[in-house]
């Protein structure tokens, strides 16, 4: 039975978001972790740095490929089913990641633990949902989101701790055991759910096309910097998967099943948050990737030094992620999401005013990081919330899907334009160039403030906060 409105919580709901957090946590921590491992690959496997670039992006390609059909098989066939299938093909990945013996091999496995972690990511989230009422999701959103920013937090200084313990191979094998330990205690405490109309029949067009649609394109957003933007094989990617998703829509508008549920997008409350995400995720990505590259590159800190360094504003935004989740419906989404993204914004304004090569951390880079860690407790999981806050519990999965899904491109713009700016303003010196990927962060972060202004709906009036507001 679902949790409707002034329902009490069962304890068992409470663990079984727990278990949803922990799924989150170390499919985010994976994805952060891998980038101190690069140099000890390169020095293994003598690995170009085309080689090295997919062992990022085919991870990311995959995640996005297939996160419109995991959400929409997880709403057909079962949520925890396809949660258990995911992280045992997440743990697969892993192992087989650990044990690669060619870096051919590693981005193969890569790929293979990208697959399972587009099944982990809206599932993990659509299988507790339905166990909480309305007015605590968005408090459940704020821990879910919290988890993430941990795993974001975590992920360079356990990767460094690893690296310096052990070796590279251990950045994979860690998920092992938590893998093994999901498989373990998912089952006992996660109700099965799915959506009760559903036919299990699905787009047989649709679904390969959407697929590689969205895979085309990611492929020609995070390769466009090696093979030149302009380039036929970038241009002929891009055209390819635009047309490829042209066709998924056209296929959604008629057919009993799509793949893509246009009827979301008449949801106001989830297509700004779907939009307001893709500029938030573009600026948050690429901020995240050049205040390593600050300390590592211009600083020229140690990796074991650079993953602690940059610790103190996922830290933060951990910190304060369930707490801003829980006020999230007596503040307002949109309110909450415009502070979010114009605090964060403040983040990158703070270091193209003040870094330079003599820059103190204490004062130069700490204060950013804050700023960043305030703004993401305040959007990460907010952008979740508002998007799923219309949405029938039956369409739990295909939501949360599609906003992974615009949140991954966005990711995937966010380094591939931020490294064009970087590259492009080198010749200026290096300085000039960390100055122009902040202003391009700052101003898309501020843009996004701005259109959450315009376009998220205002705070919704439950049943229980009509009471609240008669008693």
């Amino acid at each position: 039975m679902q949790a409707g409105e002034g329902t009490a919580v069962e304890r068992r709901a409470w663990l079984a978001l727990a278990v949803s957090t922990l799924a989150a946590l170390i499919t985010v921590i994976d994805v952060s972790i891998v980038n101190v491992a690069f140099p000890s690959i390169r020095r293994d496997f003598g690995a170009s740095e085309v080689g090295l670039s997919w062992v990022l992006s085919g991870y990311s390609v995959a995640v996005g490929a297939f996160l419109l059909i995991a959400g929409r098989l997880a709403d057909q066939r079962g949520r925890l089913r396809m949660f258990l299938i995911g992280v045992a093909v997440f743990v697969v990945g892993s192992l087989c990641c650990g044990l690669a013996p060619t870096t051919g091999f590693l981005i193969a496995a890569r790929v293979l633990q990208g697959i399972g972690s587009s099944v982990i990511g809206p599932t993990s989230l659509s299988m507790v949902l339905p166990d909480f009422p309305l007015e605590r999701r968005s408090m459940v959103l704020g821990i879910w989101g919290a988890s993430a920013a941990l795993g974001a937090a975590l992920g360079p200084s356990v990767g460094a701790v690893l690296l310096d313990l052990l070796s590279w191979r251990w950045v994979f094998l860690v998920n092992v055991p938590i893998g093994a330990l999901l498989l373990v205690l998912t089952p006992r405490f996660v109700r099965e759910s799915r959506d009760p109309d559903a036919t299990g029949r699905f787009d047989v067009l649709g679904v390969p096309a959407g697929t590689l649609g969205v895979a085309l394109v990611l492929v020609a957003v995070v390769q466009g910097g090696s093979w030149g933007y302009g380039s036929g094989a970038t241009l002929a990617s891009a055209l390819v998967g635009v047309l490829l998703m042209g066709v998924v829509v056209v296929r959604s508008m008629a057919h009993p099943e799509p793949l893509l549920d246009l009827d979301l997008f008449r949801i106001r409350s989830f297509w700004s948050a779907a939009s307001g995400q893709l500029f938030f995720t573009t600026s948050f990505i690429c901020i995240v990737l050049f205040n390593t590259l600050l300390l590592q590159e211009y600083w020229g800190w140690s990796p074991l030094a650079a993953g602690f360094g940059v610790v103190p504003g996922p830290l933060l935004a951990a910190f304060l992620g369930g707490p801003v989740g829980s006020i999230a419906d007596r503040v307002g989404h949109r309110n909450l999401l415009v502070f979010g993204c114009t605090v964060a914004g403040l983040s990158p304004t703070w270091l193209w005013l003040r870094v330079g090569a003599e820059s103190d951390y204490a004062a130069d880079v700490l204060p950013a990081l804050l700023f960043l860690g305030v703004g993401v407790s305040c959007t990460f999981a907010t952008f979740s919330s508002l998007g799923l806050r219309e949405v029938p519990s039956a369409r739990f999965g295909t939501a949360s899907a599609t906003l992974r899904t615009t949140s991954t491109l966005g990711f995937a713009v966010g380094v591939a334009v931020g490294m064009a700016v970087f590259a492009a303003a080198l010749p200026l010196g290096r300085p000039a160039a960390f100055d122009r990927a902040w202003a391009f962060m700052a101003v898309t972060m501020f843009v996004g403030a701005a259109f959450c202004a315009i376009a998220c709906p205002g705070r919704m009036v439950t049943a229980s906060s009509k009471a609240r507001v008669g008693s």
